[in-house]
Formats: structure tokens, C-alpha cells, sequence
């Protein structure tokens, strides 16, 4: 009878061990699932750099909106460029924010778009505007993208500045007819304004000369500064240019297989070297893919103010090609996605010799 009843013992001890390690097993189970779950994926960040083919190139800008607060007008603006885009890949987006939302999400909402529709990401710029030509409206985009078809033989970019609408959009047109552009060419016109009374007549005088250009107009910022209007221009154009490039002290036509587009690198601080710095930043970017500073056929700078683009362009000279300078320009904005930004780069480049 003992032996029944320690068999007995020994058989509930040897269920109870089991129940016990299967009920930690679940415990373990179960914590992992939630961990799982509560962990998040973080996006990625855009690339500082990407290559396209100058022939293939196409232009658009989302329509502006006043529903919803930043976050609900960059997911809008993103949904409606990617249905018009019909399979093109995006290169560059450039976001003009005004208001008070945190330009910083502009990036993340870009990359868990993208990532979410698995599509490549593009380089990007923000800069933060004084002001969007539709009350409500917190954030303009504007993109270029790489279609799957040539649509010319490359493409020019060009930049003016005038004391008038007419004035910047005749300048435009004078450089277009230099490079023979179509009059039906995929076209894009980027304009910062002095002055909010600007916005109007820029817009109409840029819809009678290019009625179905990708337009997009903003008051650089709230005070008024000149110049009063500052645009950059780009267009397909048909024929080829000998060598690949052809430039102006206003404009660069290029016609190469391919060019680097860079997003924007960042200068932090106000001291030469902080300049320097971020010059040398953009330099390695564009190098690793294929291109340099030396070979930059535009260059965009975006201070937060007069001194700064002083700065800016002294340090400037350093880096580019000085018997062959890049067309750009230097526009004042508002604000940049770092609190300790003083200016904002961003390039177009030639690959270097052998790429």
C-alpha cells in the first residue's frame, strides 16, 4: 500500500512539474507575442543622394490644401503626387512648410509613405516659408521624377532673380529659348516672393507663358527682403548639348547619361568652420555616389538670414569649380528642421570623370 500511495505522490509531483513548465512556456509565449507587437519598425531615411537619367525627367507639384493640421496635408499632398506619378519613381521631393508644425515629421510621414508602398525613397528638402498662397495651408510639395520613357534629351535648370513677376518670368522664358526647350516640355517653376502681394501676378504671368508647368509660389519669409522674386526653372529639353553640359551664369543644360541629385545637408552654427563643415558633408555625399561639389552644375542655398548667406557664399568658393560655377540660388526661408540650422544645401552634379 505504501509503495501504491508514494507511486501515486510521484505521478502528481511529475503532472505538476509539467503544468508548472507549460505555464511558463505560455508566460514566455505570450510576453514574447506582445513585445513583438509593441515594437515598431522604424522607416528609413531618405537617401542623401540618388542618380536619374536627365532624358527621362518629369515635373509635378501637389495641389495645396487647408484640411487638417501638417501631418493630414503631407499625407494628402503625398497621396495625390503618387497617383499622378503612373509608375514614375520619385528622385527629389521638396517640402515648403509654413506655419508651426515640426518640420521633422515632413521626413518621417515622406518615409513611411514610401515605405509603406514599397516604393524607393527620394532625396529630400525642407525648408520652413513665411507664407503659402492659400489660407490653412501648412505644406507645399514639389517633385521631380524619372519616368520610364525619355522625354527629351535632357533638362535645364535655370535661376532669376527680378524686381518683378514679369521681369523673373520673361528671364525664365530667355533661357528656355536659349536651350530650345519645347513649348510642350515637361516644366517646373519654383518661385519665393518678397512680399505676399507678389504672389498673384507671379502666378499669372507664369500661367500665360507655361500654362501646364508644375507651378509653386511662397513668401520666403514674413519681412520683407530682396530680392522680390527669386525662381528656379527646369525643363526637358529636345536636343542634346556637345560634351553633356552647357552652362550660363544663369542655367545649366545637361544632357549626360545620368545626374546626382543631393537632398539637403544641414550647416549647424554660424562660424566659418560650421560652414566649411557642412560644404565637406555634401561634398562626401555626392562623391560616394559618383559625383562632387567640383562637378556641381546647380547649387541651392537656403539661409535663415542676410549674414548667413554671406557666410554661405564665401565658403562657397572653396569647393566648386570656379572657371565653371554652378547657377542657383540663394533663397531666405524661415526656418530649417534643426533648431541650430543656419543654412541649407542642396546640389545637382555632373558624375565625375570616369563614373
Amino acid at each position: 500500500m505504501t509503495k501504491v500511495f508514494r507511486a501515486a505522490g510521484m505521478a502528481a509531483a511529475v503532472l505538476l512539474l509539467a503544468e508548472v513548465a507549460a505555464d511558463g512556456f505560455q508566460r514566455r509565449k505570450k510576453k514574447e507575442q506582445e513585445e513583438i507587437t509593441q515594437t515598431l519598425e522604424l522607416p528609413p531615411d531618405p537617401p542623401l543622394a540618388t542618380a536619374a537619367d536627365p532624358s527621362r525627367l518629369a515635373f509635378a507639384a501637389a495641389p495645396l490644401s487647408a484640411r487638417g493640421l501638417l501631418s493630414r496635408q503631407t499625407r494628402d499632398a503625398l497621396r495625390v503626387l503618387m497617383q499622378n506619378a503612373r509608375g514614375a519613381r520619385f528622385v527629389r521631393i521638396r517640402a515648403f512648410v509654413a506655419g508651426t508644425g515640426d518640420l521633422r515629421r515632413v521626413q518621417s510621414i515622406v518615409a513611411e509613405t514610401f515605405a509603406e508602398k514599397k516604393q524607393p525613397l527620394p532625396v529630400l528638402t525642407v525648408t520652413q516659408v513665411g507664407l503659402l498662397p492659400l489660407d490653412g495651408a501648412q505644406v507645399q510639395l514639389e517633385a521631380t521624377l524619372e519616368q520610364r520613357k525619355a522625354t527629351g534629351a535632357g533638362v535645364l535648370f535655370a535661376a532669376v532673380t527680378a524686381e518683378t513677376p514679369a521681369a523673373a518670368v520673361e528671364a525664365v522664358e530667355r533661357e528656355f529659348q536659349a536651350a530650345e526647350t519645347a513649348p510642350d516640355a515637361p516644366v517646373s517653376l519654383l518661385c519665393g516672393v518678397s512680399e505676399a502681394e507678389l504672389i498673384e501676378p507671379l502666378r499669372q504671368a507664369a500661367a500665360r507663358a507655361r500654362p501646364r508647368a508644375a507651378f509653386v509660389v511662397f513668401q520666403r519669409q514674413r519681412i520683407p527682403a530682396a530680392p522680390k522674386v527669386a525662381c528656379q526653372a527646369s525643363a526637358v529639353i529636345r536636343r542634346p548639348v556637345p560634351g553633356g553640359v552647357r552652362r550660363t551664369p544663369a542655367s545649366a543644360a545637361l544632357s549626360a547619361p545620368k545626374i546626382v541629385f543631393s537632398g539637403a545637408q544641414l550647416a549647424f552654427r554660424y562660424e566659418e568652420s560650421d560652414a566649411r563643415l557642412a560644404y565637406q558633408r555634401l561634398d562626401r555625399t555626392l562623391q560616394q555616389a559618383g559625383a562632387s561639389l567640383k562637378s556641381a552644375a546647380v547649387l541651392n542655398i537656403y539661409p535663415l538670414s542676410e549674414q548667413l548667406a554671406g557666410l554661405a557664399a564665401r565658403i562657397r568658393g572653396e569647393f566648386v569649380d570656379s572657371a565653371q560655377p554652378p547657377c542657383g540660388l540663394v533663397m531666405p526661408t524661415e526656418g530649417l528642421p534643426s533648431i541650430d540650422g543656419a543654412f541649407a544645401l542642396e546640389a545637382v552634379a555632373l558624375p565625375a570623370a570616369g563614373q
